[in-house]
């Protein structure tokens, strides 16, 4: 990709929870109101020895709208943009980006500031890539996302949230990640390494935007299964891979969104997950726009229908414990 890069969030530095002061290299690219959370207590788990340098690249090369790509995850950090009015609901926000970056801002510090705007914590979580340089490379993401889930809940009477009001959301392989995690909480996928790992990884709600479900099937996307499981992948790793498989009653309320247009990820996906939940008899809702193509996130023309994705879900998640 021949674009210009330049490190984020001081070339992998994270700041815990108990650290007030960010670098002066951190707040030259991240706000200094932010707070960042390293994932795991020492080096995550899976790795193989790769030296990986965290990067980003700016698509908008626009100081007031930034639309910065992610690379080079070696060390999973929660990014928490805090309500100013918080109601104990909270959201761990997964940007998609095909498995090979994250799209921090487009779907992750947007949909956060409107999390927020309605009282909502947010919590972006910088995942680890699959192609970068871990071992056993499909379980690496599904490991960040399962132990975020477990540190917000660890940790929720400090952040003010309720432990039966924690949600996921996810978009494009982003929302791939968070079926998995609402499908895939209660599987080891990897040593728990602290008491945070006693929690329960489970979702109260999911919200999979233009997601990717299967991987097996012919309406999948090729580029993302590829980047999670290698080019070679067993005909077993796509189907354990495949979210619609692994719906079962433990599967939380689930809400699809998806546009007719998406020319990267057709909305059979999102038809498979609706059919498994429908199947298992869990809560769930459908909604397929007439256009918004993919990766809209939240910036869309107010002329475009998806643009109302994120008012039907606040009224989706409120039916099912998230307040309004």
């Amino acid at each position: 990709m021949s674009v210009s890069r330049r490190t984020i969030l001081g070339g992998g530095t994270v700041v815990t929870m108990a650290t007030s002061m960010l670098t002066a290299r951190v707040a030259a690219q991240i706000s200094t109101q932010d707070e960042f959370v390293e994932l795991w207590p020492g080096p995550p788990p899976n790795s193989d020895g790769t030296t990986i340098v965290r990067k980003v690249a700016d698509q908008a090369h626009d100081a007031v709208h930034p639309d910065r790509w992610v690379t080079g995850v070696a060390r999973p950090v929660l990014v928490v943009r805090r309500a100013a009015r918080p109601n104990g609901a909270a959201m761990l926000v997964l940007p998609g980006g095909g498995y090979s970056f994250l799209s921090y801002d487009n779907e992750g510090t947007s949909q956060a500031a409107w999390l927020n705007a309605r009282g909502i914590t947010a919590f972006i979580l910088l995942y680890r890539l699959p192609g970068e340089g871990w071992n056993d490379r499909a379980q690496v993401p599904l490991q960040d996302a399962q132990r975020a889930m477990r540190f917000i809940l660890g940790r929720a009477a400090g952040f003010g949230i309720r432990v039966d009001r924690i949600g996921v959301l996810g978009f494009s392989a982003g929302s791939h990640l968070a079926g998995s995690l609402a499908t895939r909480h209660a599987e080891a996928v990897y040593v728990p390494v602290d008491a945070y790992d006693q929690e329960s990884a489970r979702p109260d709600i999911a919200a999979l935007i233009y997601p990717m479900i299967s991987i097996e099937a012919s309406y999948t996307h090729g580029g993302s299964r590829d980047m999670l499981l290698g080019l070679r992948a067993s005909e077993a790793a796509r189907r354990l891979g495949s979210v619609g498989r692994r719906v079962d009653r433990d599967t939380p309320p689930t809400f699809l969104v998806h546009a007719t247009d998406d020319g990267l990820v057709p909305p059979a996906n999102s038809i498979a997950m609706f059919a498994a939940m429908t199947k298992s008899h869990r809560p769930v809702a459908l909604h397929i726009f007439e256009d918004g193509g993919h990766g809209f996130g939240t910036r869309l023309p107010k002329d475009r229908s998806a643009i109302a994705w994120s008012s039907l879900f606040t009224t989706f998640a409120a039916r099912h414990g998230l307040p309004e």
